[in-house]
């Protein structure tokens, strides 16, 4: 039977996530685990339990959809990007607790490359800024910690990878050590108009090349699940990036189309065909897919606190003790009371790129209350995603008609329609949230004929926001928001 097993390995927890022959969902199961703070701007994970809760997930799905192993006909992973893990090639030992894309500690390195003069021909080469976001700062930083690490990397002991890498030499048993395109793109070590690793790169960051993975197509015969995991031997048949995954998922296969993903941070990418494309307006560029025919790339922008910002009321502020609190909180009030949250708890990403930058509250008076900072919070979730698109609008000289949007916030529907109506345009919310999952599926699916077109699977809209705010107050929200970025900033915020 043409099941399809997807394994959504994301920044706090673990799902799978089991559809049907028709790409309907049948079951998902899901983990959190431990997010790991050592220091201010610090952020980790432990592999093995990334390991461990993904592996344990992907059995409780197939159980929960009353399946065996044997129904499945390939495993399909999208994953977090630009988390580092390094282990040991022999044993599979980490050495070193996982890097997170949201840390912040090479922040002075980046300063001092930058200062190089270098960074415009790294965004050449890459589509990416010099930020400590992207892997490549990481992992420099993980061998430095330790000589030994360094010259066991040179010596061919140890394994790099993103996520992506990490559960495929797991689910194989230490027989595969391969990536994606997607994922590579996202290293600050791969060129994207080459489609390899860069020697340039390489030598500039002191990356030994022994370290990393194969890059192969997103879409593969990426090897088969070890013996006892999952009771029988499945095909995995898909690695792709997250964000690419929501993309692919999202059916966005056409230049100038636009999904924006609501998880942790907030991910919007623009398709731009097979033109990789340039930003003048500090927006990346990056590989949508790789095809043994074709690369499709995109303009990405990224937002650093989305979900996460919602997290932060319910376990830092703890004036929630449900996330799902948060919208009647913010319906409570007509509007945010004049408070602007700008949410720059790990710095700020597009169009900003400020590693220093943190979070800050304006506009309080002896009126706001916990009501008010709930509104700006989703409201930030909303004014940091225009931004990116109208930075997305100028670096094309396209203006987009609608943007696509998945995730869990997507349920909000006080976000939605503010984010409509900020952006100026509609957005439409699928009827399955899973994009992420289902593109990972999608992708796999197609490499073993288990679904036969691309076309039979589009995901069906389940509501179309449209914008209902009118312009002298969309555009004096924006100059409100633009006037907070500022102040946290301490210069002159693009656009303001």
């Amino acid at each position: 039977m043409s099941y399809i097993l997807a394994l959504d390995q994301g920044t706090t927890s673990s799902r799978a996530l089991v559809f049907s022959p028709e790409g309907s969902l049948v079951a998902t199961a899901q983990k959190e685990f431990t997010q790991h703070f050592p220091a201010a701007g610090w952020v980790e994970h432990d592999p093995l339990e990334i390991w461990g809760t993904q592996i344990g997930v992907a059995q409780e799905a197939i159980a929960l959809a009353g399946l065996s192993a044997s129904d499945i006909s390939a495993v399909g992973i999208a994953n977090q990007r630009e988390t580092v893990v390094i282990w040991e090639r022999s044993s599979g030992r980490p050495v070193h607790r996982a890097i997170v894309w949201q840390d912040r500690r090479t922040a002075a390195e980046c300063d001092r490359l930058r200062s190089l003069g270098i960074e415009p021909e790294i965004q050449d080469r890459t589509g990416l800024l010099l930020d400590p976001y992207f892997s490549a700062t990481k992992i420099a930083w993980i061998l430095d910690a330790d000589p030994e690490l360094r010259q066991r990397a040179e010596r061919g002991e140890l394994a790099f990878g993103t996520v992506d890498s990490w559960l495929l030499f797991c689910l194989t048993g230490g027989e595969k050590h391969l990536t994606d395109a997607t994922n590579a793109s996202r290293t600050l070590l791969f060129n994207i108009r080459t489609r390899a690793w860069d020697p340039f790169l390489l030598d500039t960051f002191r990356i030994p090349v022994e370290l990393l993975p194969n890059v192969t197509p997103s879409g593969n015969r990426f090897g088969e699940t070890a013996k006892g995991l999952l009771g029988a031997q499945i095909p995995i048949c898909a690695l792709i990036g997250d964000q690419q995954a929501a993309t692919f998922g999202q059916s966005c296969i056409r230049p100038g189309m636009v999904k924006n993903t609501y998880g942790t941070g907030c991910f919007m990418l623009m398709n731009t065909g097979e033109t990789c494309p340039s930003s003048t307006n500090r927006m990346l560029s990056t590989i949508a897919l790789q095809e043994e025919e074709k690369t499709t790339y995109a303009l990405e922008g990224s937002v650093f606190m989305a979900g996460a910002t919602i997290q932060w009321l319910r376990d830092g502020l703890g004036i929630l003790q449900d996330s799902a609190e948060v919208e009647p909180l913010a319906n409570s009030v007509e509007d945010n009371g004049g408070v602007y949250l700008v949410p720059a708890f790990v710095g700020m990403g597009a169009p900003y790129w400020d590693s220093y930058a943190r979070g800050s509250i304006h506009g309080m008076s002896r009126g706001t209350t916990k009501a008010h900072i709930a509104r700006a919070a989703l409201e930030s979730i909303a004014f940091q995603s225009a931004e990116v698109l109208f930075a997305m609008e100028a670096d094309t000289g396209r203006t987009i008609s609608e943007v696509r949007v998945d995730g869990g916030a997507t349920s909000n529907d006080l976000l939605m329609q503010f984010q409509a109506d900020i952006l100026g345009v509609p957005v439409v919310r699928p009827k399955l949230k899973e994009t992420t999952a289902f593109g990972a599926a999608k992708l796999a699916a197609f490499q073993v004929g288990a679904w036969k077109s691309e076309a039979s699977v589009d995901l069906a809209p389940e509501r179309r926001f449209e914008p209902r705010m009118t312009e002298n107050v969309r555009q004096g929200h924006l100059e409100k928001w633009r006037e907070a970025v500022q102040r946290t900033l301490g210069w002159d915020a693009p656009g303001s």
